[in-house]
């Protein structure tokens, strides 16, 4: 195996993540032989990914003579749904999965939610390998077995907790993704740092510009420190149980109603996630918990990763509404994770509406 290496700390569904740069194949193969024995491997792939790196997981586990079979998903966040999922799962059907198959997800966050869910539920659990291939699967997604598929009026409401056995990250996967979708995971990157790290946000601000440029010692920094910080949260609350691994939330209830709002059509994932950052820091200043340097601070770094910072386009009411969807709703509360300062975010409940509608103002 090459590369560098994190590992996620589970007892029995402990798992590597691995990270190189151009030596995809040869890694797939590398952890393909390392499970125990399977003879089928059902490959979902993002149809936008699909060539190069579909054949080179194909010919790798191929290469351990075992039957091998690919199916394609549409790009975007509308095939994380039940439609595309039973099509799945009639697909695995029909090319005989069975327990002695392992489920290879192939592409980005909606690739690795969706083909998570897959094989989470199919014949009641088959092994998965997670293949990320955007920087915001790569540092989120892909790691923590959170899977799902959204509701029309709410993102991943409909999911399981399944670990993968092994995550692969290929950083030449990212040179030919789209820079939108490039920047669009950086804001996950950016949340790590608001939420538990402030050196690592320290790092990001005074790297930005190599950043952008996909320097590849920045690049690898920030995929490896994001998946560390989020192993240990996960390795403390895999299923959120202890309320830490809701921390890993930040921003994402009001992007998760903004994501509905629209259908999940007009934004990224990521860019959502920036907006609802800055809406949770425009709060937790009003709350008195957070200092408007601080906030400014992390509008400024969204803002040189070219993010959007503001949204207006869906009434202010209408995202409050959809809010009452979301998974830190407990009996009939909202809660929402707010930062206290760069490297510091707490839960905070019985937050008013008029807060809440103030904080959604661009």
């Amino acid at each position: 195996m090459v590369g560098q290496t994190v590992q996620v700390n589970l007892a029995e569904r402990g798992y590597p993540i691995v990270l190189s740069s151009g030596e995809l194949s040869s890694n797939t193969k590398y952890v393909l032989s390392s499970l125990d024995a399977f003879s089928h491997a059902f490959v979902i792939a993002d149809q936008a990914v699909a060539s190069p790196y579909l054949q080179q997981v194909l010919e790798a586990a191929g290469g351990l003579r075992v039957r091998t079979t690919q199916y394609l998903v549409p790009s975007g966040e509308s095939s994380k749904s039940i439609e595309q999922l039973t099509k799945i799962w009639n697909a695995m059907l029909e090319a005989k999965s069975d327990r002695a198959s392992i489920v290879i997800a192939l592409g980005g966050g909606v690739i690795g939610d969706l083909a998570g869910f897959a094989a989470a539920s199919f014949a009641r659990g088959l092994r998965l390998i997670q293949i990320p291939t955007t920087l915001l699967a790569m540092v989120d997604s892909s790691v923590g077995g959170k899977t799902g598929i959204n509701l029309p009026l709410a993102k991943n409401m409909v999911g399981a907790f399944w670990q993968p056995s092994a995550v692969i990250m290929d950083t030449a996967t990212l040179s030919t993704l789209a820079e939108r979708e490039f920047r669009s995971g950086l804001a996950e990157v950016v949340k790590y740092g608001v939420i538990l790290d402030s050196t690592f946000f320290d790092y990001l601000e005074k790297n930005a510009e190599a950043i952008l440029s996909r320097a590849t010692p920045c690049i690898e920094h920030i995929i490896i420190r994001s998946c560390q910080l989020k192993a240990d949260v996960v390795q403390r609350d895999e299923r959120e149980t202890t309320g830490l691994r809701a921390i890993l939330n930040y921003g994402h209830t009001f992007a998760h109603a903004i994501e509905a709002a629209t259908e999940y059509g007009q934004l990224l994932h990521g860019e959502a996630v920036s907006i609802g950052m800055t809406m949770a820091a425009k709060l937790a200043v009003r709350l008195g918990l957070f200092s408007a340097n601080d906030a400014a601070r992390q509008r400024l770094l969204l803002e040189r990763f070219g993010l959007p910072v503001a949204f207006s386009e869906v009434s202010r009411d209408r995202l409050w509404s959809l809010m009452q969807h979301d998974k830190k709703v407990e009996q009939g509360v909202l809660s929402f994770i707010l930062p206290t300062r760069i490297g510091s975010v707490q839960r905070h409940s019985g937050v008013s509406a008029a807060d809440a509608l103030e904080a959604m103002q661009s």
